[in-house]
Parts: structure tokens; sequence; C-alpha cells
């Protein structure tokens, strides 16, 4: 193990015996000349000789003094040298963000070149997964995490979702008309996998409880056809006209604005909040800002909505 003396003692001797003046060595570290000559003296009891020659002036480095100078001044040079480029090595390598895979699939990706265009400069690796990635051990720099209320560390909410009966055109066009919940049973419903033990989950069930208030009927003969672990795999399926899902209105947005999905009724669940979560120490914090700044703004691709061919009666 390296026995040193402290930092500011090197510091303050490098620069007293470059400028041979502790005056201008306080100038350039930004302390007073006694500071200078304290830190001078520390170092001198660290190595047991003196340093500078104070008497007559000028100052002069003693014989202890010089053999000592140019070590330190050039292992401060490689410092000097060594940091740059560190920091640009930093500085090029993207802003890695984590969020769910639907969210980074089905809502990110596509506004992409709308970073690109007003960010260029700025290089993005994007980490979709359903599993919550650790900020403190440097997988991520920035999550945009999924949850019911305000998770840890983070300090606002983007947007909240909600989920609406969502389908392909295409299922509706030889079916009969949809005017209430009951009116689902003759189409296969498609569900995908929540959050263990989440009693809050905006699934079939708790659609069709909260439907059968206005509508007893709801649940006589509904039943899922397709199940699905991934919510991804759900929203293909429906995209194919397999059947009707609960889908959140951010992750399908563009769908719904295009025409290739339609909200079968306008029936909806509470869903969960978009959260910003980072370090608030993070070297690039005003990069991750800016990028915040840019999703809670940023508006889905300019799209032209299909006509509409369906049946569908909304209530």
């Amino acid at each position: 193990m390296r026995r040193l003396p402290p930092l500011g003692t090197l510091r303050a001797f490098e620069a007293a015996a470059r400028h041979l003046s502790f005056k201008e060595a306080a100038d350039e570290l930004g302390l007073t000349p006694t500071a200078i000559s304290h830190q001078v003296r520390l170092l001198e009891d660290y190595c047991g000789e003196k340093l500078f020659r104070r008497r007559p002036r000028p100052l002069a480095l003693s014989d202890a003094g010089a053999r000592l100078f140019p070590a330190i001044r050039d292992g401060f040079d490689v410092f000097a040298s060594a940091l740059p480029s560190l920091r640009t090595e930093a500085d090029a390598r993207p802003l890695r963000v984590t969020t769910t895979s639907a969210f980074a699939s089905r809502w990110l990706v596509p506004r992409l070149s709308l970073w690109r265009e007003a960010h260029a400069h700025i290089a993005l690796s994007i980490i979709g997964v359903d599993r919550v990635v650790r900020l403190d051990t440097d997988e991520a720099d920035l999550a945009i995490r999924y949850a019911h209320s305000l998770p840890r560390g983070a300090s606002r909410e983007i947007f909240r979702d909600q989920f609406y009966p969502v389908c392909s055109p295409k299922l509706l066009a030889e079916r009969p008309i949809i005017c209430r919940a009951s009116d689902l049973r003759g189409y296969p419903l498609i569900h995908f996998d929540w959050f263990a033990n989440d009693r809050t989950a905006p699934n079939w069930e708790r659609w069709f409880e909260m439907a059968s208030a206005t509508d007893p009927g709801a649940r006589q003969g509904c039943q899922i056809a397709l199940s699905f672990r991934e919510e991804l795999h759900a929203i293909e399926a429906v995209l194919a006209g397999h059947g009707i899902a609960l889908c959140s209105d951010v992750v399908v947005a563009d769908d719904l604005a295009s025409g290739t999905l339609v909200k079968v009724l306008d029936v909806a669940l509470p869903g969960y909040g978009y959260y910003p979560v980072y370090a608030v120490d993070h070297p690039h914090r005003a990069v991750i800002e800016l990028f915040v700044e840019w999703i809670s703004t940023a508006t889905r691709p300019t799209i032209i909505a299909r006509p509409q061919t369906t049946r569908v009666s909304v209530r």
C-alpha cells in the first residue's frame, strides 16, 4: 500500500516551486499565501527536509526540493493529460435509458427520430426490459419506471395511462355491433400477465366488475380465448385480429391514432404512471434532464388516420 502525503500539500508545493512564489501559487489555487506556506510546512514535516530556502529572498528550492519537484510536476502532468481523455470517453458514451419492453417498443422507439432531429449529438442506448434495472450498479443512467405511485428515487410523474378494450377493425367487420360490455360475449378476449399479487392490475376481471355496475349481464359468457405472459405478444395478437385486449392508451397511442386499432368501448380502467428515476449527483445530470424534458413533451409522429370501416357503437 502506498504511503503518500495529503494531495493538498503536493499541489501547494508544486505550484509554489513552479512559480517560486507563495503568492502566485495562492492566486492559482484560490488560496492565501499563508495557506500555501502552511501546506508546504506540512509536506516538509512529512519529508523531514526543508524544501525551500526562504531567506534571503527571492524564494528558492532547497536541494531536497529540487529533487522532489520534477517528480511531482511530472506526476501532475500525467494526471492532467489522462483525465481529459477519460472525460472524452465518458461524454461519448451513449445515454443509457431503461424502461419497460412495451413502452420502449411501442412508444419510445417510434419517436426517436424526433430526438435525433433535436439532439443528434447525444447518442442513446435503449434498454427495454420488464425487470427493474438497478441504477446503483451502473447498468443504466436513467430509468423510466412504470408504477402505481411515486417510486423511490423519482421526483415527478411524466404521464399516466388508462386501459381500454381495443381491437383491430377487421375483427369487427363481420360481427355484431358492440354497444355495451355484455356484447363482448361473442368476441375472443386476450389477456396478458400482470405484476404478481397486484389487486389493482387492469385486467378483464376488474374491467367486467366495473362494467357490471351498469350492465349486469357483462360477465355472462365472456371467456379468455388467448393468454400471454408478455404484453407485447398480446398486442401483436390484437393487431393480427385475434381478439380484444385491454391495452394502455399510451402504449398503443400510435395504433389508435392511425386506426390500426380502435377502442371497442369508451370504458377504461386506471393504469399506472411513468416516472423518471436517476441519481441526483450523476455526472451527466444535465443530459439526463434534457432527455426527461424531451420525453415529457414529445408528440406522436404525424399519422394519417385511416377511414373507419367498423360498425362499432360507443356509449
